[in-house]
């Protein structure tokens, strides 16, 4: 798919891996919806790229409706990347046996709220929209491109409301996949590893945390950067015949328990 003179929603797109899939998007000539909660970073991006800000919490239907309205108005809407989250790391139970040691069930829901059913309330819309659109001679109407986690694979201890929330976004994106490709929409999923973003902070104390998560990835013995990951997603947009399937990034690290 000619990704040239499209628009395209990315979801957490004003930082990090969005961010870099939204720069990566623009170079090849596509019109971004920067979809986000951060106000003034969103714009400032948006207004460097040519594209548009749109506030947006990926639970809220009429946010991310205004979404997607945005981007029919600045061309064909043909591409969604979902890559909003968020994350917790609390153990199932505490140590001193009291119930309300537990992990605190609204905290678990709200990082799947987030994670996995924000990520089908921007498809479902999006794809409404895109079901729409003029389909190309090949018969394809769009892509969507979902961020989950080597997490949902490798999940390590006190990660239980993140691995399942993307644990969820792997396991539907084959059912959703069958489900789009009755009007030419494509689904996949990216997993990625330790990715350096803005997450870890800064300063002698952020380097020496990362350069301990570095230790296991296989090759090459680094975190991956943004772009690296962002390069696959575009491939998964571009790549007609990439379906229904998730890709990790991840260096070959496979997460130990703690």
């Amino acid at each position: 798919m000619d990704i040239n003179g499209i628009s395209a929603i990315v979801t957490g797109g004003a930082s990090g891996i969005g961010e870099a899939c939204a720069r990566q998007l623009t170079a090849r000539g596509a019109k971004v919806v920067i979809a986000d909660l951060q106000d003034d970073k969103g714009n400032a991006l948006a207004s460097e790229l040519g594209g548009a800000f749109a506030h947006v919490d990926v639970t809220n239907t009429d946010e991310v409706i205004a979404a997607v309205e945005l981007a029919k108005e600045m061309g064909p809407l043909r591409a969604l990347v979902n890559s909003a989250g968020i994350g917790w790391a609390t153990r199932t139970i505490g140590k001193d046996g009291r119930y309300e040691s537990a992990h605190d069930l609204e905290v678990f829901r709200k990082v799947v709220e987030v994670n996995l059913i924000g990520t089908f309330n921007c498809i479902r819309l999006a794809a409404t929209a895109m079901s729409q659109t003029e389909p190309l001679d090949s018969g394809e109407r769009g892509a969507i491109v979902n961020i989950s986690s080597v997490a949902a694979f490798d999940g390590q201890i006190g990660q239980a409301s993140y691995s399942a929330s993307k644990g969820g976004v792997v396991g539907m994106t084959l059912p959703v996949a069958r489900d789009l490709s009755a009007v030419g929409i494509r689904v996949n999923t990216v997993a990625p590893g330790l990715i350096d973003t803005p997450i870890y902070g800064q300063g002698e104390a952020s380097e020496a945390f990362k350069a301990n998560l570095e230790k296991g990835v296989l090759f090459p013995k680094r975190l991956g950067t943004p772009d690296e990951l962002a390069s696959m997603v575009l491939e998964l947009i571009g790549n007609s015949y990439m379906n229904a399937e998730t890709i990790r990034v991840d260096g070959g690290i496979r997460m130990q328990p703690k």
